[in-house]
């Protein structure tokens, strides 16, 4: 059985503490359904309360680090030490419609010599509902609980299933994104949109989707799951070929074949 090394200890306790908080208040969404106001305020104070359980928890073990986090900005630390990148609560509309489909994701950025760039060197993407956990550390490779993945073996794009994101109300570019679905629909043997970026890249990883590309994302969204990814023997760039996923907000990821097809059709299609 593989060993977590302390660091993953420290992630995976917070999130299963905070999991299982999201995992409660879940159950009471579906009750909420009904009512005249609705889920929406409840589901809020559930994100904002799984993100203070997992800064309590992740400042009791590393005082001195930093946080990036998707409702309470940026925290400052020490800036010669690793800092968290944290999404309490990725897929919040599936939350929000009692969908089954959310995660915790937690990643450890490292500044490298030097100080101007910093790297992702730890990843854990957790499923409160599934009790999946998904964890990598750089050079360790990418596994759900104790089992080792990999991405998919498929070379062919019509035996693919893709996953990606649609833009909504107001969030990313509707123009953009047809023209790529546009280009990949048909070249594929199917499309999905499940709503939750992190899970979305853990699925590349274990081969459960072929390959993904989104656009308009946020650090918290994939700062873990492109870990797990390229740890399972996967590429992921920006729709440039680049290594700046972050930085441009924009993701293609699968297996060396599909990444580069995906690639292709992509930029084809903004040109």
């Amino acid at each position: 059985m593989v060993s977590h090394s302390g660091l993953l200890t420290i992630m995976e306790r917070a999130a299963r503490k905070a999991g299982a908080k999201l995992r409660r208040d879940f159950g009471e969404v579906e009750h909420l359904q009904v009512s005249r106001k609705g889920p929406a305020d409840f589901v809020s104070k559930a994100d904002q309360q799984a993100e203070k359980t997992l800064v309590e928890e992740l400042q009791k073990a590393r005082p001195d680090w930093g946080f990036l986090l998707e409702e309470g900005g940026v925290i400052e630390g020490d800036p010669t030490k690793p800092r968290w990148i944290i999404d309490p609560l990725d897929g919040t509309s599936n939350f929000l419609h009692g969908i089954p489909h959310f995660a915790i994701s937690i990643a450890v950025e490292e500044p490298l010599l030097g100080g101007t760039k910093r790297e992702v060197t730890t990843g854990l993407v957790y499923q409160p509902v599934t009790d999946e956990s998904y964890w990598a550390e750089k050079t360790r490779g990418a596994w759900r609980h104790d089992q080792r993945l990999r991405v998919s073996a498929r070379r062919d794009l019509g035996d693919c299933l893709i996953a990606t994101g649609i833009p909504f109300m107001g969030h990313g570019d509707f123009a953009q994104w047809t023209r790529i679905f546009g280009a990949v629909g048909p070249s594929v043997a199917g499309i999905r949109r499940f709503g939750a970026a992190a899970l979305d890249l853990a699925h590349v990883a274990s081969g459960r989707y072929d390959g993904y590309w989104e656009s308009g994302l946020h650090p918290w969204d994939v700062a873990a799951g492109m870990l797990l990814v390229r740890e399972a023997g996967g590429f992921v760039t920006d729709f440039r070929g680049g290594d700046q996923p972050i930085e441009r907000r924009e993701v293609i990821a699968g297996n060396d074949a599909i990444h580069s097809k995906l690639h292709k059709l992509v930029a084809g299609a903004l040109r």
